[in-house]
């Protein structure tokens, strides 16, 4: 398959990129990125790739088994019609993400995660691409009583649920009217390798913790959420991608575990402590705007349409993560 990835530098990006290039069948792959918060040095990370400039029209994908970058903003929409030619699946992982980034600039927030899917789907519409995978979460149901899932009536809280709920609008409507199959993927908190400059929790505990400092927990601590492990999370998007039938719908994806930040906290330090990272200090601050007190997900319907489900269990997941970022620091 020819897979076009937005925001590939980053996180989940090169998660997924590491996921194509081990699979048995020989992909290629298009990254476009505007290097904000990944960069070139992060995707050598994972692999090489040849470089193409934006303003210049691709008369081929790239060969099977490599990666090409293109350094772009998704706000540019016209280069987006360029860059989807001859792609059979768009996965659209560009965005502002967090709570706190929209709360602090709600515009910024709304222009790149709405106007950033928009031209995507268009560039979809156009270039007949198969299918299109929105990475999307939790947010935009805000703050109900878990499990979450697919058919509860949304109330986002913050302006990132807002514009991510735009997005699953989108999505649905350019499936109804125009045909083209979207699949919103609802991620769970997502941690891993290739995290290093990850704000999430676990990143930033892990690298508070290396770097000797406390970790802040916003709050009292017993505010919930359900961490899923990259090595899942992207085998749930290649099975979105691949699987048919499933246009237009939404899917939640994580592992139907609450886990409060405590928890987790208890669980990170025993982690440390195994690899000789000891005399962690954890502090508490202020609960933090918009953030919702409890959050897990009902992911039945992934397992039943999709045939997926987590396996990662969270402390062997939170070991791997600890690893990752050790040898990270000492290459």
């Amino acid at each position: 398959m020819n897979w076009l990835i937005t925001g590939g530098c980053g996180f989940i990006g090169r998660n997924l990129i590491h996921f194509l290039l081990e699979d048995e069948e020989s992909h290629a792959i298009r990254v476009v990125d505007n290097l904000t918060v990944g960069n070139r040095e992060s995707l050598q990370m994972v692999t090489s790739f040849s470089e193409r400039k934006a303003s210049r029209t691709a008369t081929n994908f790239p060969k099977k088994g490599t990666v090409e970058l293109v350094v772009d903003d998704v706000l540019n929409g016209g280069n987006a019609l360029k860059h989807a030619q001859n792609a059979d699946v768009i996965v659209h992982l560009a965005a502002n993400t967090g709570v706190a980034p929209s709360v602090e600039d709600p515009r910024h927030d709304c222009t790149t995660n709405v106007l950033g899917t928009l031209n995507y789907l268009e560039a979809a519409r156009h270039n007949e691409v198969k299918r299109f995978i929105l990475a999307s979460s939790g947010a935009p149901l805000g703050e109900v009583e878990p499990p979450i899932h697919e058919e509860l009536a949304p109330h986002p809280k913050s302006p990132y649920g807002a514009s991510k709920l735009a997005g699953e609008g989108y999505c649905s409507a350019y499936y109804g009217t125009f045909g083209v199959e979207t699949v919103a993927l609802r991620f769970g908190n997502v941690y891993g390798p290739f995290s290093s400059h990850k704000s999430s929790v676990v990143a930033k505990f892990i690298r508070r913790a290396l770097e000797g400092k406390p970790l802040e927990i916003y709050g009292d601590g017993t505010q919930t959420r359900d961490f899923i492990y990259t090595e899942d999370l992207v085998d749930a998007i290649f099975k979105a991608a691949t699987i048919s039938g499933i246009g237009g719908e939404k899917f939640q994806i994580a592992t139907n575990k609450e886990t409060t930040v405590l928890e987790l906290t208890d669980m990170l330090l025993d982690v440390l402590k195994e690899n000789g990272i000891t005399n962690v200090q954890v502090k508490h601050g202020p609960q933090r705007q918009g953030d919702v007190q409890r959050n897990y997900s009902d992911t039945s319907k992934a397992e039943k349409e999709l045939g997926w489900r987590s396996n990662y269990q969270l402390k062997k997941g939170l070991f791997e993560s600890v690893r990752w970022f050790f040898d990270k620091e000492n290459t």
